[in-house]
């Protein structure tokens, strides 16, 4: 009788669809903390709580703090994490045969960011790379664009562009 009773006042329309976006919260902030905590070395989970997103810090006793106290590195990795846990959420949801979205393109406005958080940057998309996904990074940043394996560059004149695949250093001979 009690599940009777939570069952029809869920399933009200007044309160389903509450219900059902919070449910995909959850599953979506899940997902985002096991990619956080990957990104950042174990660092962060991520957690949802009343409307607002919040960071365990573990380097500093399991502390709970709002996302908004992040540095500009760890906000990337947190906004990544969210990203990639969307895009998994999405394939989960697709028709049985669908695409899979196995890339991510990244222009981020880089040239914003200081040397420490750029390092930050480069050292997460170098992780995530080295997993199933595809990378691309959209870059006007030497510092950045000097880590990555295998480059594209596109110059334009006044008629047209064109795309020139950069040689690859020895360190990044092979990679893609």
């Amino acid at each position: 009788q009690q599940v009777a009773k939570m069952l029809g006042d869920l399933l009200r329309s007044d309160k389903f669809q509450r219900w059902l976006v919070a449910a995909a919260i959850d599953a979506l902030v899940a997902d985002a903390s096991v990619n956080l905590a990957g990104l950042s070395g174990g660092q962060f989970d991520l957690a949802y709580d009343d409307g607002e997103f919040y960071v365990i810090d573990h380097t500093d006793a399991d502390s709970r703090r709002s996302v908004r106290t992040l540095s500009g590195g760890e906000t990337f990795q947190a906004a990544l994490a969210l990203a990639l846990a969307l895009s998994a959420q999405l394939t989960t949801l697709a028709a049985a045969g669908a695409a899979r979205l196995d890339s991510i393109f990244l222009d981020e406005g880089f040239g914003t960011l200081d040397p420490d958080t750029l390092e930050v940057v480069a050292g997460t998309l170098e992780t995530l790379a080295q997993g199933q996904r595809m990378v691309g990074v959209i870059t006007h940043v030497p510092a950045l664009a000097e880590r990555v394996p295998v480059r594209f560059v596109v110059s334009r004149n006044a008629r047209t562009s064109t795309v020139t695949r950069e040689s690859l250093t020895a360190a990044g001979e092979g990679a893609a």
